[in-house]
């Protein structure tokens, strides 16, 4: 059992069995009512291993959620939040997020929102929950085709990370979480990524020591600036035109989370070389690994000025300019760029003519 410490909680990582969630329940949670939050993947594949194992959850109401990211919406917690009043939850009672990163995010938001906080724990079934989402106190919902619009920063009780629940996963749910391990070594650690690339299986990207080695470089900076007021926001690398590239899909043809990210890391990995940050050697080591997992959606010419108008929406922009993380050099982004739109639309122009899908 790998145990990292977190500002205000503790993340473990191995066999949920073998860690301190029987002993957090027992010894913290006695009397508590316990609320299992899933999906219909996780209730599927992920709740039965919980409810097996542990005694004490027997007795626990499951809330179950609508499975996609079209369903992290202020609607879906209204429900929640009613079912919680009628089962008469209360402060001191528990929520348990059991589920991806919707799971997780929303039911972070939901439990931060009912009755001024309700204590919740994290339990990230999917790679992408375990090594980003469930991680670091962000919780939210999207508001239209904007992602994450409405959230607080609230940090959970706990976070339990088994990588049995990735057994169930599909290929493409790897890749999504694979996405964002990819930037923590593009934007924070050169030597990461060099490992990284060499990954050629799918059983090796769920290798416990990577899932540790994000989640360590990631709390590393959330604990140095949890409310992202500074260097945590290079966390957001391949997201100002990722999350855009996102929410333009959500209407068309969905795409995952890191498959918008691997697009976005590609086209602000683009804007670093164009404007002269990123070496021509290391932008083409980059985009020769990227377009092969994450490969351009089609998006088409007329249609560039819809994703740069959600891009003017991102939560990082200040005084009506977007801002973004670039890099200076692979394993050093640098945050706060002002990213103009000539320069979207010259990324979006190459990446779709290069890279037709």
């Amino acid at each position: 059992m790998q145990k990292i410490k977190a500002n205000t909680y503790n993340i473990e990582i191995g066999d949920l069995i073998d860690s301190s969630f029987k002993e957090l329940l027992s010894e913290k949670y006695t009397n508590a009512k316990k609320i299992i939050i899933v999906d219909e993947n996780s209730n599927e594949y992920c709740l039965e291993h919980l409810l097996t194992s542990f005694d004490c959850l027997k007795e626990a109401e499951v809330m179950l959620l609508p499975a996609g990211e079209e369903n992290k919406v202020l609607e879906v917690c209204f429900q929640v939040w009613e079912a919680l009043s009628e089962y008469e939850a209360t402060r001191n009672d528990l929520i348990i997020n059991l589920g991806g990163g919707v799971v997780t995010d929303m039911g972070g938001f939901i439990a931060s929102i009912y009755k001024r906080g309700i204590d919740f724990i994290n339990i990230p079934t999917t790679l992408l929950a375990m090594v980003d989402a469930s991680v670091g106190g962000k919780t939210g919902i999207d508001l239209g085709p904007y992602k994450n619009q409405l959230g607080t920063f609230t940090n959970p009780q706990a976070v339990f990370v088994d990588p049995r629940f990735c057994q169930t996963l599909e290929p493409t749910e790897i890749m999504s979480g694979f996405a964002e391990m990819l930037k923590h070594g593009l934007a924070l650690d050169k030597v990461y990524w060099k490992e990284l690339i060499k990954i050629n299986s799918n059983d090796k990207v769920l290798n416990a020591e990577f899932i540790y080695r994000s989640i360590a470089l990631k709390n590393e900076i959330v604990e140095a600036d949890p409310k992202e007021k500074g260097q945590r926001k290079l966390l957001n690398f391949g997201h100002t035109i990722g999350h855009a590239i996102e929410g333009y899909s959500l209407s068309r043809t969905p795409i995952s989370h890191g498959h918008a990210v691997g697009i976005g890391m590609l086209a602000e990995s683009y804007i670093s070389y164009r404007q002269g940050n990123l070496e021509q050697s290391e932008w083409k080591e980059i985009e020769s690994f990227l377009i092969n997992l994450y490969p351009m959606i089609d998006l088409e010419k007329e249609n560039f000025g819809n994703v740069v108008a959600l891009m003017k929406n991102d939560k990082k922009n200040n005084n009506g300019l977007i801002l973004s993380c670039l890099l200076e050099n692979i394993g050093e982004g640098i945050y706060n760029q002002v990213v103009s739109e000539k320069q979207i639309i010259d990324t979006l122009n190459y990446l779709t003519n290069t890279f037709k899908s």
